[in-house]
């Protein structure tokens, strides 16, 4: 009996593979033009998902590393928390490749924050919050966000990506304008495609750049909005704040700072790119940050005025059509939240190991571009092959480390990118950038 499942089997794969072989479509010259359109020949190309453009790209990076003798380096397995170290194939490593910069995922008291919140409200709260949805620890979390900040309110999404597309995407339409740095996220550039606005963008912190923009444009629009971040993930760089306000504030626009790595990092008490040019939260319209980094949590967060907040708690698509935050992801946060202001012992030892690591990176000759040392800290080599070939030969050494390839950035531009947590240590970074030496 088992032979002949194993005939069927052999067949059906056979059957499978048959179907899988490319064939040649109707040249579109020899299509059928006439009769019902559903009859006319569409190319195969159009059908199949192997003949996606995106994925012949995948296809053809995966059979580049294979030729270079390179593992996969995405979608690694962490068996554990991932801090300061990790487990990954059942072996400890050093890891530079999670956003913990507060070490507070993992930490017992967050953890015990959501046991508590599932054992409470359940692990679903099974609606849209303005439905059935909304539980107090949505607004005790919203409301603590809005105090760290010093403005009126917050709403928090499911989603940090979710938050940018629904927020630019509801806010503006076709007569408005979104100006923004030329390495903003992917989130913001999908809202503002989402939006219908006119997108331009300037380039990288470029405060004279984004001045000449609004003198040609901001006539032609009724809103405008300028999109930058606290902390930009690929460089470890932040923007003048002060420059920018200036130049809104002139123009009449608005201003958007996504603080998405810059809250719990920037700033004495981590309260981020404010904190850290000592200017007040009032001067920014929109401000946006995620609950994954350092406040241990998922989802996105906008905080600024009351009219802003309720506007989008009662009409952006995100937030309206989608189920609310489960309790056990909103817990924890709030606790990260309250353990952070509690403890600035932790920002400070991200302060002092992230200056350490680019210090000594740059006395053994590492291009760290223009990192000032705040948790993101890249090394630029110049070449995707060589990326992905020290970060395999690293990982080979348990040190973690993701290597950033072209089209991601430029290819002159590959690197490796380290993120630092507040609990990596002064030996754990000199025999990382030792073996960097050797690798290279």
């Amino acid at each position: 009996m088992s032979e002949r499942r194993d005939d069927i089997k052999q067949q059906l794969l056979a059957r499978a593979r048959k179907r899988q072989r490319p064939r040649t479509a109707t040249p579109p010259e020899t299509q059928p033009t006439g009769g019902d359109a559903s009859t006319r020949r569409v190319p195969e190309r159009f059908t199949r998902f192997d003949a996606h453009p995106g994925y012949q790209q995948i296809a053809m990076l995966r059979e580049g590393a294979h030729r270079l003798g390179l593992t996969d380096p995405f979608f690694k397995v962490h068996e554990g928390n991932a801090g300061a170290t990790t487990t990954i194939d059942g072996r400890e490593c050093l890891n530079f490749a999670s956003y913990n910069y507060l070490g507070l995922s993992g930490d017992p008291r967050v953890n015990r924050a959501a046991c508590q919140a599932a054992e409470h409200y359940g692990t679903s709260v099974s609606a849209s919050r303005v439905v059935s949805g909304e539980r107090p620890i949505h607004r005790e979390l919203e409301q603590a966000i809005a105090a760290a900040y010093q403005v009126d309110d917050a709403v928090a999404f499911v989603s940090g990506h979710a938050t940018n597309v629904s927020t630019l995407g509801y806010l503006l339409g076709p007569r408005d304008l979104v100006l923004h740095d030329e390495y903003i996220h992917n989130s913001s550039l999908v809202g503002a495609q989402l939006s219908g606005a006119k997108r331009i963008s300037f380039p990288h912190n470029d405060a004279a750049a984004l001045e000449a923009l609004l003198t040609r444009h901001r006539a032609q629009f009724e809103r405008v909005l300028v999109v930058i971040e606290g902390l930009y993930s690929m460089d470890g760089d932040v923007p003048e704040l002060p420059r920018f306000i200036e130049i809104k504030r002139r123009h009449q626009a608005w201003l958007m700072v996504d603080e998405a790595h810059s809250f719990g990092v920037l700033g004495e008490h981590g309260l981020g790119l404010r904190e850290h040019f000592d200017v007040s939260s009032e001067d920014v319209d929109i401000w946006m940050g995620t609950l994954s980094k350092s406040l241990a949590g998922c989802g996105g967060y906008i905080a600024g005025c009351r009219e802003l907040v309720e506007t989008l708690r009662y009409l952006a698509p995100g937030f309206l059509y989608s189920v609310g935050m489960p309790a056990q992801v909103a817990a924890p946060s709030l606790e990260a939240l309250h353990l952070m202001q509690r403890e600035p012992a932790r920002v400070r030892a991200l302060h002092e190991i992230s200056r350490y690591f680019l210090e000594q990176a740059r006395k053994r000759g590492f291009d760290t571009g223009a990192s000032i040392g705040a948790a993101v800290v890249p090394i630029i080599v110049g070449s995707s092959p060589l990326a992905a070939r020290l970060s395999h030969d690293l990982f080979e050494q348990g040190i973690n480390v993701q290597p950033i390839l072209h089209p991601a950035v430029p290819e002159k531009s590959a690197r490796l990118r380290f993120f630092l947590s507040c609990e990596h240590t002064r030996e754990q970074v000199d025999k990382t950038l030792d073996a960097l030496g050797k690798a290279l």
